[in-house]
């Protein structure tokens, strides 16, 4: 049932209200931790909510509910750590010129966030998932606008996280859920929510970024929205093991059917015999991936206009053609052009545009030249990759290529690919617009900072001071004190 605005009104004021219950970090460690043993516990349950949703499987679906209680966990291990609270002292300095007063600063929690939780990810990315966790262990109490594709699970999971903060005796309104497309309109535009996490579309991102950046008071959005995810194989690379990219590409892009937010939407392939043979092989490779169903019929519509209206351009190929396959399905295929199409303005554009599913786009150059060319013309990415020679001495374009590459992405790597995200602390989930609105990342340690904003003391007397910048350091918080780390 969709939420009306005053019952997101209700939402917000109730989450607002609790806010001072999240200031102890220890019970916010404690509720964290309940948090991930409750959706184990509840797993079966959740996993069979989500798959009659979403149709993920339970594979899938069992590896995507440990990453979430992971990243419950790791959280709670930020919180108890405190090094995330940034603590810096400068004691006066009357030397200086102009004297240094006494300063002490550390980090505090926004208040409110919103989160817009995401379709491909109903679990780690949706109520249960990295914005809320990060968001509570920043002690920002959470509203989530539910994904419409699975309504079910989302009530599932925030009755899963609201007991979690009962068990550890927190009010069950630091996590509160709505429904609908108007309730999400509303939570961006209420004036007592801080800060809003998103991911989704670049339409739909784009809308309520703008809305955030259009209240009387601003606020952060930090939204995920689109992502090309380009790769570059060298010349060397493709000579040196071109079976072994074009395989590992195959299983790249069609994997959870090319749903992945950093699914490799985009590859510059070499002209030649060597990447002649890395095509035979990705041909091989997804030809043998059966059809599959995506998340729903609208996603399913666009990916069949999107891949025919990009195989109808001039010079373009799909040696393994993408598209429907069924009344729910869809097959996995590729495109090829020539890289010369890609250098300038013109139709081929829509080539450089995110199309989610099972698709990829390869394009042939004919020198270095024109790789730098195109990379030029992309947009911001959350991950680029490089397929280079194993032995680095013996190609000389990866130093020159990796270099271009870092500018259009937030992770970049080098002979891997990028569908897989792992939760750890120099993870960084995030990339140049329009891959994300900020700089921050979603995933990782330092998704926290997010939620958190600087404020400094300066002259205070000891006795009003918060504890976590008192001379005597009282709750042990790692910490700089003049300079030095203390």
């Amino acid at each position: 049932m969709e939420a009306t605005a005053e019952e997101v009104d209700r939402a917000v004021r109730s989450a607002h209200a609790v806010r001072d219950a999240l200031a102890d970090r220890a019970a916010r460690a404690a509720f964290l931790r309940a948090a991930a043993e409750l959706l184990e516990e509840s797993g079966e349950h959740i996993i069979e909510a989500a798959d009659a949703e979403t149709a993920l499987g339970p594979a899938r679906l069992t590896g995507e509910l440990a990453r979430t209680a992971a990243q419950f966990r790791a959280f709670a291990e930020v919180v108890d750590e405190g090094a995330y609270l940034d603590v810096h002292i400068d004691h006066p300095d009357a030397s200086r010129t102009p004297p240094w007063p006494d300063l002490r600063r550390y980090k505090i929690p926004l208040g409110v966030v919103a989160v817009y939780a995401a379709s491909n990810f109903p679990l780690a990315f949706s109520v249960p998932g990295g914005d809320t966790a990060s968001a509570l262990a920043a002690g920002c109490p959470v509203v989530v606008k539910a994904h419409p594709d699975h309504p079910a699970t989302s009530e599932l999971c925030a009755s899963v996280l609201r007991r979690a903060a009962a068990r550890t005796g927190l009010p069950e309104n630091v996590l509160t859920v709505v429904h609908g497309f108007d309730a999400g309109v509303e939570l961006i535009r209420h004036p007592l929510v801080s800060a809003a996490g998103f991911t989704g579309s670049v339409r739909g991102g784009r809308a309520l970024f703008d809305a955030a950046a259009a209240r009387p008071a601003p606020i952060p959005f930090h939204g995920e929205l689109g992502s090309l995810n380009p790769v570059v194989v060298t010349a060397a690379a493709a000579a040196e093991r071109a079976g072994e990219i074009g395989t590992g590409l195959g299983g790249s892009m069609t994997l959870g059917v090319g749903q992945f937010c950093t699914k490799p939407g985009f590859v510059l392939v070499p002209e030649g015999a060597a990447g002649d043979q890395l095509l035979k092989t990705l041909t091989e490779t997804v030809s043998s991936t059966g059809s599959g169903v995506l998340l729903d019929h609208r996603m399913r519509d666009a990916f069949v206009t999107g891949v025919r209206e990009r195989a109808a351009l001039p010079d373009v190929d799909a040696p393994v053609t993408p598209g429907a396959a069924g009344e729910h399905t869809v097959s996995a295929g590729f495109l090829t052009v020539p890289a010369a199409r890609l250098t300038a303005d013109g139709p081929h554009d829509a080539l450089l545009e995110e199309c989610f599913g099972p698709v990829t786009v390869i394009a042939r150059y004919a020198s270095v030249e024109e790789i730098a060319a195109v990379l030029a013309r992309l947009p911001g990415n959350l991950t680029a990759t490089l397929q280079t020679a194993t032995d680095e001495a013996g190609d000389p374009d990866a130093g020159p290529l990796l270099a271009a590459l870092t500018p259009l992405a937030g992770r970049i790597l080098v002979n891997g690919w990028p569908t897989g995200v792992a939760v750890a602390p120099a993870q960084h989930h995030g990339g140049p617009y329009p891959a994300t609105t900020s700089t921050s990342t979603s995933v990782g340690a330092t998704a926290i900072e997010r939620w958190l904003r600087p404020v400094t003391y300066q002259s205070t007397p000891e006795a009003l001071l918060p504890a976590e910048l008192r001379e005597d350091n009282p709750l042990g918080l790692p910490r700089r004190v003049d300079g030095r780390r203390a």
